[in-house]
């Protein structure tokens, strides 16, 4: 049933409005704007039209099915709105309204709940800013118009943060599958809707903003999440990690944040990846989105900068990146890509003098060398290589090997190498500012790979 929210039929817009500025009208908006092909339904007592499409006084006046139905109206009015969508037949209720748990109103969110499922109705929400789903064309929210398109899914216990983050994704050019807000979670919570995505074809990796999980369900979300794990990889940033933050969370979502110390436990039994802020969280997504899983441990650093590659080396010993001890011939074979005054060991030195050709040498010695699973390539601007043609020639050199080793870049600098890295990033090339983010983004693939592994040799 909960399918029906990635390629519904139809979608209705109960408190669908003509006045711009309300939430109504932005849902029904954006529904249209982000070119949504199915039938869309704007419900409206007071209207005979909006946006140019016809308004019915209540969802029962639809003469089609309707699959989804978003609820934009004040709280007190939704069971109602809810006791006619289980009457058509709705499958998923999108409950955009507040007003209910997170300020205290425990019963009137019950009574909602116990109306959907007589009638078999699922409920995403309350309190929420809505869903998109961009391979159908859904954006299905009071965010945002835009959504840039790709394989990361974000699932936000927070509406104003995903409201925020859709604006945040477009300019880091992060492409997302999905974008759910959970909030109250009176039904639907993060587990399920993450179990919806691991056997979503568009999605390679599932990103979440938690705040906590309702009593009763620990063990329901580990063993959920184990299955979901399995399949795509899910990187968790949780949020009430302090006593306040703790009383924060049940104040914003009437959630339990509960002891951090036990939300570490399952998360690492569950294989999920715990990220600490909303940068790690997209740059470790954004590392699996773009690259192959690793199939083993030993990674080579290539680098024109000596301090760049001691930075990285740092980073790799404390975050469990295994750095490969190249053999003579190995060795040998990289002093082929560097001045004679270059360090062919680990990392590899290119030196301040490389250019385009020192690097693409360097990494077709790696990519063809038995000896090497994970590469990272740094660079630190210098007046003799411009960032941007080296981006360029790495992204060509990339597409036309078909290289399967993982691959993470750092390029540290001004303007024209945050411009390379843009360039890096829209082509498949995960790129930081800084070597230890993209060490530790590997690291947590890494992560993965092992856990993985060790939960097939149990088997």
């Amino acid at each position: 049933m909960l399918k029906s929210m990635l390629e519904p039929r139809s979608i209705a817009v109960i408190g669908a409005s003509r006045t711009p500025g309300k939430i109504g009208y932005v849902i029904l908006k954006n529904i249209i704007g982000y070119g949504y092909k199915g039938k869309i339904y704007p419900i409206n007592p007071n209207a005979e039209e909006i946006m140019g499409l016809k308004a019915y006084p209540s969802v029962l006046n639809v003469p089609g099915d309707v699959d989804v139905a978003v609820i934009a109206i004040p709280a007190q009015e939704v069971p109602r709105a809810m006791e006619e969508c289980g009457k058509k037949g709705v499958k998923v209720a999108v409950v955009i309204t507040s007003g209910f748990s997170e300020v205290g109103n425990v019963e009137l969110e019950e009574k909602i709940i116990k109306i959907a499922r007589e009638y078999g109705v699922r409920i995403l929400g309350p309190n929420i800013f809505g869903y998109a789903y961009t391979p159908s064309n859904i954006n299905a929210t009071f965010g945002p118009l835009e959504v840039e398109k790709g394989n990361i899914a974000l699932i936000s216990q927070s509406g104003a943060l995903g409201i925020a983050l859709m604006g945040w994704t477009i300019m880091n050019e992060i492409g997302l599958s999905a974008l759910f807000s959970v909030g109250n979670m009176a039904d639907i919570d993060v587990a399920e809707l993450s179990e919806l995505l691991a056997d979503d074809p568009n999605t390679k990796v599932i990103a979440i903003y938690l705040e906590g999980i309702k009593p009763g369900r620990g063990r329901e979300f580990v063993e959920t999440m184990t299955r979901v794990t399995e399949k795509k990889p899910v990187v968790v940033i949780k949020a009430g990690r302090t006593s306040r933050g703790m009383k924060a969370v049940a104040s914003h979502t009437g959630s339990l944040a509960g002891s951090d110390a036990l939300y570490e436990a399952a998360f690492k039994q569950a294989g999920v990846i715990r990220a600490y802020d909303v940068e790690e969280m997209f740059d470790i997504a954004r590392a699996f989105a773009q690259q192959p899983l690793p199939r083993g441990e030993n990674t080579i650093i290539i680098t024109n900068g000596g301090g760049v590659g001691v930075l990285a080396t740092d980073a790799a010993e404390l975050s469990g990146v295994k750095l490969v001890e190249p053999s003579q011939q190995l060795m040998n074979a990289f002093k082929q890509a560097m001045p004679w005054f270059g360090s062919p060991k680990n990392p590899v030195d290119l030196t301040g003098q490389a250019v385009v050709d020192n690097y693409i040498k360097a990494l077709k010695i790696a990519i063809e060398s038995p000896e090497i699973d994970n590469i990272v390539i740094l660079y630190c601007r210098t007046a003799i290589l411009d960032p941007r043609d080296l981006a360029k020639a790495i992204v060509e050199f990339y597409s036309e090997n078909k290289v399967n080793k993982p691959t993470v870049a750092s390029f540290v600098g001004g303007q024209d190498t945050y411009d390379a890295m843009r360039y890096l990033n829209r082509n498949g090339i995960p790129s930081y500012p800084s070597p230890e983010r993209a060490i530790n983004a590997l690291s947590k693939m890494l992560w993965y790979k092992r856990f993985l592994e060790k939960r097939t040799s149990k088997r």
